[in-house]
């Protein structure tokens, strides 16, 4: 067990699974408690922010009940009718002056939609209502606690709170807001009566409602003395001594018996906003992101293991494979080759294994083969004296033989063809000619070629001697004719006389080397296969074989002479002969001289 736990794969597993478990962890329990102070600091602040913009609603709403108390109160038709006494009216005055007062009152109930009914009630006992048809008033209004407290605003606004239903109206029973203002002959400046204004409260409840933080929050709207106006909850709500002397824009946010009260004033009404949430509905997100952590860590650290055993696994595989080929080299198996992707550091020791291995083999094989190589060193020797001269110099002993003879064609032909050896046997000197001496030797083939067809083609030259200087790899035409001899004309019918036309063109700054013949063409299929074949030189053509050998052999010289923007081209079709172009770069000499000749 012990010398398991020795192992690179295992301390590399444990290594690896210590150091992301505990990364996992830690970055786990940071996250959490980072999580857990922002969230407590943005739900203050998000509380702060709600409570401050419900206390600006409950300024905007109360604000316009207060201009449409004043809008009443500073009326002077409906002053002046109300303070006209009604006894020492006749009947049709009075009438008059009861309906004027109502449809003041009904201008100002229509111009808000929100209002249930405004009562107006004179000292004297005489009420005036707009609102609804079915009213009852109260008969004991005056000895009611609301009527007292308006009574005593002396003339300021008195806001009375929701209440469930109409605080004078009996007949209706939907919540109201009820506030009111005094009325006061503005000639003499006495107390007249009330104006009693009762609206829909959800504009009240719905700036309350959006004080909840969370399901179980509680929002309260207290009044002088500690007086609900309005509340969410029966319970009583918490006394705070902070809001004593805080102007309105403040917001104090206080934590305490795991509950979180934020508070703020309304200067306006002298009325304060409490929101009383508890810390259970504040953790719940709390809750949500410890269980997810929960879930999480454990598989993480699954993961974790997972990786580092892949990790580990994927350096010890490795080299417990290379112990194993190492093994076997000992014995004296030098032909094993391993191989393994794995890291870079680890690749380099298998490919230097590799090499090593290979090296010994070779030296093992060269100690073999050493003797076997000095007994051939002799003969090696011997063949590699014979001289190609001695080929040359029979070559032109046959010629003088044939011109003795009489035979002047054939001495040609031979004379040919011992220059064509004599050219093609030299490849010194980089293997560059120039035209002129590609020109002169396609004479000497051309020679062998019109005797062996027996005149059957014909040589139309039009080359320039201002190219002939021009340097080009050694057997550029050479080949090129000879396949159009053997592809073209050659298989012409005896009666039909071939052409071969060899013609040089400037073109921009390139000069074309064109070879056309009038033979048999080439088939649509030949002619695809002889352009991969140069477009690919070195590799098989489209149907798997190799072939174009001498062509493909010419491109890459080409290539590597001038670059691959020039070559061989390749045109044709059957039946109307083939072109062989080939396109090389005028010498940059050349171009300079047309340039200031210009």
């Amino acid at each position: 067990m012990q010398r398991r736990f020795q192992s690179i794969h295992h301390r590399l597993f444990i290594l690896f699974l210590f150091c992301m478990s505990g990364i996992v962890l830690a970055v786990s329990l940071l996250f959490y408690n980072r999580t857990t102070v922002q969230f407590h600091d943005k739900i203050s602040d998000l509380a702060r922010k709600n409570v401050s913009q419900t206390a600006g609603l409950f300024d905007l709403l109360l604000n316009s009940y207060n201009s449409l108390t004043k809008s009443i109160t500073n009326n002077l038709d409906l002053v002046r009718l109300l303070g006209t006494e009604t006894a020492d009216q006749p009947e049709a005055v009075a009438y008059i002056n009861e309906r004027t007062i109502t449809n003041i009152l009904g201008a100002i109930y229509y111009s808000r939609e929100d209002l249930i009914g405004i009562h107006v009630l004179k000292d004297d006992g005489k009420v005036y209502n707009y609102g609804n048809y079915m009213n009852v008033i109260d008969p004991e209004y005056m000895h009611s606690e609301w009527y007292q407290e308006i009574k005593k605003s002396a003339g300021k606004i008195a806001w009375l709170g929701v209440y469930p239903h109409s605080v004078i109206d009996q007949m209706e029973k939907r919540p109201v807001f009820a506030f009111g203002r005094q009325l006061y002959d503005l000639d003499e400046h006495r107390p007249i009566g009330i104006v009693l204004i009762e609206a829909e409260p959800k504009s009240i409840l719905a700036a309350l409602h959006n004080l909840r933080v969370g399901p179980n929050s509680e929002v309260y709207l207290v009044g002088q003395g500690g007086r609900i106006v309005s509340a969410t909850s029966s319970n009583p709500p918490p006394s705070l001594e902070s809001l004593r002397g805080s102007g309105g824009d403040d917001v104090i946010v206080e934590r305490r018996d795991q509950q979180v009260v934020i508070a703020s004033r309304l200067p306006f009404a002298d009325w304060s906003v409490i929101s009383v949430t508890p810390n259970q509905d504040l953790n719940v997100e709390l809750a949500q992101t410890q269980r997810f952590l929960l879930i999480v860590a454990p598989v993480l650290i699954m993961l974790s293991a997972f990786i580092a055993l892949v990790v580990s696994r994927s350096i010890s595989q490795p080299l417990k494979r290379l112990i194993r080929e190492m093994k076997l080299v000992e014995t004296g198996n030098f032909r094993r080759r391993l191989e393994v992707t794995s890291y870079q550091e680890v690749n380099q020791l298998v490919d230097s294994f590799n090499h090593m291995v290979g090296r010994i083999e070779e030296l093992i094989e060269l100690v073999k083969i050493s003797s076997v190589s000095e007994k051939n060193a002799e003969l090696h020797a011997l063949q590699t004296q014979v001289n190609p001269h001695f080929l040359y110099n029979t070559l032109d002993m046959i010629y003088w033989m044939l011109d003795e003879k009489g035979q002047d064609q054939l001495g040609e032909v031979v004379l040919s063809l011992s220059h064509l050896f004599r050219y093609s046997s030299h490849w010194e000197e980089g293997a560059e000619v120039t035209l002129r001496e590609e020109v002169e030797q396609m004479g000497h083939y051309l020679t062998i070629i019109q005797a062996r067809l027996e005149g059957r083609v014909t040589v139309l030259m039009d080359i320039s001697q201002q190219w002939m200087d021009i340097r080009i790899p050694k057997m550029t035409l050479q080949p090129l004719i000879e396949n159009a001899v053997k592809h073209g004309l050659e298989p012409l019918e005896p009666n039909v006389r071939g052409e071969l036309h060899v013609r040089a063109e400037e073109s921009g700054q390139t000069l074309r080397l064109t070879i056309a013949d009038n033979g048999v063409g080439i088939t649509p299929e030949r002619l695809i296969e002889v352009r991969y074949a140069l477009a690919n030189p070195g590799k098989q053509n489209i149907s798997g074989r190799t072939g174009h050998i001498g062509l493909q052999n010419l491109q890459m010289r080409l290539h590597h002479m001038f670059g691959k923007e020039y070559g061989l081209g390749v045109t044709g079709k059957p039946g109307k002969g083939t072109k062989i172009t080939v396109t090389i770069p005028l010498p940059k000499e050349r171009k300079s001289d047309e340039y200031f000749d210009s």
